[in-house]
């Protein structure tokens, strides 16, 4: 709730100005008295909003980006050409095309594996490999991964352990508790919360070496979030706690029709009990989040149909809104996706959840 926040001293404003200057004077003898110099170095918002988001985590530094993928970016340029990452065959397509097509140019090498196999984490590491990237709850799969014992094998064998936390939040997942080096947030979801703000997030449970390189990459490559993207991020967070609770508790409700359903196949949400990562997620989250997927019986023609049926869902790209979602994943990523052709992935939002059922009722109708 005030991690990052601080009554202005200047007029006694609660809530936070928006610092829009590019530039900071100097005083007379060259120096920096207020500590700016220019903005994309540093800035008031970016500054308050770093520190939020370092105590939601439990880091001791964050550093804000753009974009997720700018945050993702930031991160495996770090890594030198030879360097070997291991990464989980169920993985959002923006990371893996990250390493698949802009990182193969400097010739970091990548294997993706189910990485809910311990021996495949095991079986997939190099001398070379340097970074083990985690990503749980997956998109769109919500497969988990073991937080604790992925970062163990990877600091094993002389790697760092970065987890992608973006669909369970700081509040329902606390990476470096359970071991991991940094932990990565496209802050556009529910960080944000309100679909009106992109930006990326990496947060270090150390400031040691690998820290300082990627500030240095925020710095000198720019990717920084402007001051007003900065407010509206710090404007949500106080209620991100609240939210969290209500995404969770509808979407418990949604993915337990929708797994009663006689027209839809299977339902992977880890909040169900019947589901392969059931215990895994009670053990290392405090709820099981806002996000599932589910495959209509039928393949893609019926998906299709289900989404192109919703009245409240909104047929939308992203996650993490107060408005629910629904999109038919693989046609998003694309000809080479393996994601099933008959899934639908869905954001649950903060509406009521009969209207979401009810929705979702008439749309699966419509669709048979």
């Amino acid at each position: 709730m005030h991690a990052g926040h601080g009554v202005d001293a200047a007029t006694g404003a609660v809530t936070e100005p928006i610092h829009l200057s590019t530039t900071f004077e100097r005083a007379a003898d060259g120096s920096y008295p207020h500590g700016y110099l220019y903005s994309r170095n540093h800035n008031p918002n970016r500054n308050g909003l770093e520190a939020a988001l370092a105590a939601l985590e439990g880091g001791t530094s964050a550093a804000a980006f753009s974009s997720g993928l700018a945050a993702v970016t930031a991160i495996f340029q770090g890594l030198q050409p030879g360097d070997h990452v291991v990464a989980p065959a169920d993985i959002y397509h923006g990371t893996a095309n990250v390493l698949k097509h802009l990182f193969a140019k400097w010739q970091v090498q990548a294997s993706f594996i189910d990485m809910t196999r311990l021996d495949e984490v095991k079986r997939a590491l190099q001398p070379s490999t340097r970074l083990v990237w985690i990503e749980t709850p997956s998109n769109p799969l919500l497969q988990c991964v073991d937080i604790a014992a992925v970062a163990e094998i990877a600091h094993r064998a002389g790697a760092r352990a970065v987890a992608d936390n973006t669909f369970a939040s700081p509040v329902l997942q606390r990476p470096l508790a359970l071991g991991c080096d940094m932990v990565m947030h496209a802050t556009t979801k529910y960080l944000g919360g309100r679909s009106d703000v992109l930006g990326g997030a990496v947060i270090t449970r150390a400031d040691d070496e690998a820290f300082t390189q990627l500030r240095s990459v925020q710095v000198f490559g720019g990717a920084v979030p402007s001051p007003f993207d900065c407010w509206l991020l710090m404007r949500s967070l106080p209620t991100l706690p609240y939210r969290m609770q209500a995404h969770c508790a509808n979407a418990r409700k949604v993915a337990a029709f929708l797994h009663a359903h006689p027209k839809v196949s299977a339902v992977h949400y880890p909040g169900l009990e019947d589901n392969a990562f059931h215990a895994l997620a009670k053990k290392q989250m405090s709820d099981f989040g806002g996000m599932l997927s589910f495959e209509t019986r039928g393949g893609k023609d019926s998906a299709m149909a289900v989404a192109a049926h919703v009245e409240v869902f909104t047929r939308a790209t992203s996650l993490g809104g107060v408005e629910s979602l629904i999109e038919h994943r693989a046609s998003i990523e694309g000809p080479a996706s393996k994601t099933p052709q008959g899934l639908l992935r869905v954001s649950v939002g903060l509406e009521h959840p009969d209207d979401l059922i009810e929705d979702l009722a008439q749309a699966l109708e419509h669709a048979a």
